[in-house]
């Protein structure tokens, strides 16, 4: 059959898709939470963690383009790319556990242990990523094919970071569960004083009612009445056996059972540990589930000097590596911000879970509609269309008050369904940009364009760390610190609502610039087809 006109099975862009799934528990496990989880619970400044992330990426765009040199090199008997998921299967998994582990060192030591293995994690994740994205490519050469392999791929995505996400802070709260002495005295109808101790050091505990109604006020006199404002809840550091002591209202009756206290430290520890032996094992139904199809022409020799010159004239490329940069600071500031504003503003950071697994459900919704849509305006207006939708509904975050919750999910199920859009088109469109090296150039080094794609993820989301971080340190920020986070917040507003759309709007006006329209990518289409015909002649 002509690779024009392959079609593939469902069961192999199911298997293709689960391993954006694994990819997503890693990356959207560690674009939400890696951040919170270093300044609320790690106990690193968050300018330090800005600089980490921001330093740990810059020498992405060299690694990246290596691991796609080396994947277009690679020759197995199972291909150039699939084996790199298998062999990076079980090393992704260990250094997404070690990410989370929080051995008992001095600030300096903790900085280097934050550096050492988020570096060597972006490196494995390098070695996994550009592969697996590469492999999209060379399964069929069928643009619109592509382009549903691609919506796959984004519901896989989307149902990976839908799990990790999702169950999370649940699974925190579950493995995290500590066993404190709690006195309860009740003061007056519906209103308790609660004192909390424990008989060891505990750096970030979160202590609420079982069903999260009742407000927590601190009844220390060191508390301002400005920043001691009630909320469904509270985070601080526990030292061993000093009192803790809080004016608890809005409940009935509480006695012991009611009062829950999470030890987030080893909450989050053995529930990503959890994550990820899941994720090791869905990278291993990916590589015996699909197959690699499109080679390249039979005539091509290699030569890295040709593929890289190639590549630095590839316009199509140039503009989507430009592109996916800013969508992914955009997306990750978004995802990177929510747990500390439903944590610190909203007072509910269970409520977070519920949250991002709403927008995982909306984001699967737009990825589904992508491939609809696109054939209906073409992928660039798309792209276009949904980068000013998506930043324009999410400025909207910055009228939404904490007790405003309804308003609060609205605005992000609206504005991630167009966000959805993004990535889903993204990788789809790196595969047109290698169809049209080929096309101009007579030559194909898929792995190379495609580490546009890991490049764009891996130091974007450095780029977003780098911006939380500064912004929250602006503010003076400090996540064991409940007057300091009372501070903050109108900079944790700024990154939830319009810092976000402003990048937004950015890409918008350079997607104008993108060459590939409908037309072009079918002529291009016929053309390399008719060639790969004459070869198999």
């Amino acid at each position: 059959m002509s690779l024009s006109k392959q079609k593939l099975k469902i069961t192999e862009k199911i298997g293709y898709a689960l391993g954006d799934g694994a990819a997503n528990i890693a990356w959207r496990g560690v674009a939400t939470f890696l951040f919170v989880f270093y300044t609320d619970v790690f106990g690193i400044n968050p300018a330090a963690v800005g600089l980490l992330m921001l330093i740990a990426r810059s020498s992405d765009g060299i690694s990246d383009i290596v691991m796609g040199i080396i994947g277009d090199r690679t020759n197995t008997r199972w291909g150039k790319f699939r084996p790199w998921i298998l062999w990076t299967a079980i090393p992704l998994a260990g250094m997404l556990s070690l990410l989370f582990t929080s051995p008992d060192l001095s600030q300096t030591g903790k900085i280097v242990y934050a550096y050492t293995t988020y570096i060597i994690f972006t490196l494995v994740y390098t070695a996994n990523n550009i592969p697996y994205g590469a492999l999209m490519a060379v399964m069929t050469g069928n643009d619109k094919e592509r382009t549903s392999i691609g919506s796959y791929r984004m519901v896989g995505a989307f149902a990976g970071g839908m799990l990790v996400q999702g169950a999370l802070l649940v699974l925190v709260a579950y493995f995290g569960n500590i066993n404190p002495t709690i006195d309860i005295e009740k003061q007056a109808d519906q209103r308790f004083e609660v004192t909390v101790s424990t008989s060891k050091n505990v750096e970030n505990v979160n202590i609420k009612t079982k069903d999260e109604v009742a407000t927590f006020i601190w009844a220390d006199v060191n508390i301002p009445d400005s920043l001691n404002v009630p909320t469904k809840g509270k985070s601080f550091s526990m030292e061993a056996n000093k009192d803790y002591t809080f004016v608890v209202e809005g409940e009935p009756e509480i006695n012991r059972g009611n009062i829950f206290i999470v030890d987030q430290k080893q909450g989050y520890s053995k529930s990503i540990y959890l994550m990820s032996i899941v994720l090791a094992l869905a990278l291993i139904v990916t590589f015996y589930t699909t197959k690699e199809r499109v080679k390249p022409p039979k005539t091509q020799k290699s030569n890295l000097g040709k593929d890289l010159k190639d590549l630095v004239k590839n316009k199509p490329w140039i503009i989507l590596l430009l592109i996916g940069l800013l969508f992914n600071i955009y997306n990750s500031i978004k995802q990177g911000i929510v747990v500390i504003y439903f944590t610190h503003y909203l007072h509910n950071q269970l409520m977070a879970g519920t949250y991002l697994v709403t927008l995982m459900i909306a984001s699967i919704a737009g990825a589904m509609a992508t491939a609809w849509l696109g054939k209906r305006l073409g992928k660039r207006k798309l792209f276009i269309y949904a980068l000013i939708f998506s930043g324009l509904v999410n400025a909207l975050f910055i009228f939404c008050g904490p007790d405003n919750t309804l308003s609060i999910f609205a605005i992000g199920i609206i504005s991630e369904f167009g966000a959805a859009i993004f990535p889903t088109l993204f990788f789809a469109m790196l595969g047109d940009a290698a169809d049209y090296s080929e096309f101009k150039n007579g030559r194909r080094a898929t792995g190379l364009i495609y580490s546009a794609g890991s490049f764009a993820t891996k130091f974007g989301g450095g780029i977003a760390g780098a911006i939380i971080g500064f912004v929250l340190a602006a503010f003076n920020y400090d996540g064991q610190n409940q007057i300091a986070i009372q501070q903050a917040i109108p900079g944790i507003i700024m990154l939830m609502s319009w810092i976000p759309t402003i990048i937004a709007m950015i890409a918008a006006v350079l997607m104008w610039f993108y060459p590939l329209d409908q037309d072009k990518l079918d002529k291009i289409t016929t053309e390399l087809n008719e060639r790969r015909a004459k070869e198999l002649d």
